[in-house]
């Protein structure tokens, strides 16, 4: 009897480990997470306090103070880290002249800072592009000379943007990886406007947007909530662009499955993935209540762009001038930061752009066999236009989940599942040699 019981343990424990999610963890990608140092992140953030003010309307001859000397300092940074890349990585000040505009009361000159490491891959077109905005601002936007710190909002994430910049020049990728600190953000989006505008004129083929917006800080105000587990990622369900689709989209029930959305679900996989003791938690809205940032203009020209924030802002330290009021200091300091907290997110997006950059493009002509009523899902697809494919994952999920429940590989471009097309929804991604997947691409119907 002893002896059938343990052969019943072993069975059941052996059948237990076979039945288990098994998660592919690249160590590359490990490695790179693990060399963000929180001390760079630090020294970035203090080093764009001291230029004094970061206001798009600040001097911009001055070498020590103002915007000028700020994206001069970050060129800087790009210029260094490029060295280690071989020649893939080149970075310049992109720049437009504005003319005069509510929150620009004069002609101004716009700098926004890019990096590009080319892709490896000439037949390789993608682009994924991660971004902070450099400037900031006092009280009055239109301050241009008091000080204003800015030291979450946003140095966490321009700090973000370069330490990533940092460690992914060494590395190479078969996809484009922009690095970009923008400038008028506080005027308006302005800098993103210029970048995504461009982007859609020269018909580039960005895949992805993460864009880092006060993430360097851990608590609230009134409510002194402590918090540096979470992160929040917001994502809009439909592009502005796709209203003429809007009757297709109702039809299939796919109203929580555009483009961004998708990248909001992939940006929480794979960052829980690679980062310990962190919750990606997806926010459904393009941004905060009545609020934006520096994604809205990609999202709206149809491009994937989510905003990641802090999962609790404090706005004692959030637009306000330098002070001390009733006991409380309020401005935006380096003292009020969470090194490790921005560590960890800065992590978060690393390993995004890094397994984006290693994935193959997605697979092509996605399809679903609508043409009888069963209570199987039949599958099809083609190849994608780039990368060594190993196979793809069939993602599914229950149609009240916020997230993909179940993978399946298959290195087959067809699939038989035994899952009802009313109770679930269906994605595909393509995996690399090296179990990088790409974005998800959801099917659509063929009825004949």
């Amino acid at each position: 009897m002893k002896k059938i019981i343990i052969l019943l343990i072993f069975v059941f424990t052996y059948r237990l480990s076979f039945e288990q999610t098994i998660i592919h963890r690249d160590p590359q990608i490990e490695k790179m997470v693990s060399e963000i140092s929180k001390d760079s992140l630090e020294s970035y953030i203090r080093k764009m306090v001291s230029f004094g003010t970061r206001s798009t309307l600040s001097t911009q001859k001055d070498l020590k103070r103002g915007i000028g000397a700020a994206r001069t300092w970050v060129l800087s940074r790009f210029n260094e880290f490029a060295k280690a890349s071989g020649g893939r990585m080149t970075a310049f000040i992109d720049t437009v002249t504005l003319q005069k505009q509510r929150r620009v009361d004069t002609v101004t000159v716009l700098g926004n800072v890019v990096a590009t490491l080319k892709g490896s891959d000439s037949s390789d077109d993608r682009i994924f592009l991660i971004s902070g905005h450099l400037d900031n601002m006092r009280s009055d936007v239109m301050d241009r000379t008091g000080d204003a710190p800015g030291a979450n909002d946003d140095a966490s994430g321009v700090a973000a943007v370069l330490e990533s910049a940092r460690i992914m020049s060494k590395y190479s990728f078969p996809a484009t990886i922009i690095f970009i600190a923008v400038s008028g953000e506080e005027q308006g989006l302005l800098g993103a406007e210029f970048m995504a505008e461009k982007a859609r004129r020269q018909n580039w083929n960005i895949e992805a947007v993460l864009n880092n917006d006060i993430m360097g800080s851990n608590n609230s105000n009134e409510t002194n909530i402590i918090n540096n587990t979470k992160i929040r990622v917001f994502s809009e369900a439909y592009s502005i662009l796709d209203t003429s689709r809007a009757a297709l989209i109702r039809t299939l029930g796919l109203e929580n499955d555009g483009k961004a959305r998708q990248l909001a679900r992939y940006v929480k996989e794979i960052g829980e993935r690679y980062v310990d003791n962190l919750e990606v938690v997806m926010v459904y809205r393009n941004d905060r209540f009545l609020r934006g940032g520096d994604h809205t203009p990609y999202v709206n020209r149809g491009y994937a762009a989510v905003r990641i924030t802090e999962m609790n802002e404090n706005y004692y330290h959030q637009h306000q001038d330098v002070r001390k009021e009733n006991g409380i200091q309020y401005g935006d300091l380096p003292e009020f930061m969470d090194f490790e907290y921005l560590r960890k997110n800065t992590g978060m997006n690393l390993c995004n752009l890094a397994n984006l950059a290693k994935s193959p493009s997605m697979p092509q002509e996605v399809r679903v066999d609508a043409r009888k009523l069963t209570n199987y899902t039949n599958l099809t697809w083609k190849s994608p236009k780039s990368g060594k494919v190993k196979g793809y994952y069939v993602l599914i999920r229950e149609t009240t989940s916020a997230v993909w429940q179940k993978k399946v590989f298959t290195a087959s471009t067809a699939i038989d599942l035994p899952y009802s097309k009313d109770n679930y929804f269906f994605g595909v991604q393509s995996v690399s040699e090296e179990n990088n997947e790409g974005l998800p691409v959801v099917p659509s119907p063929v009825n004949r």
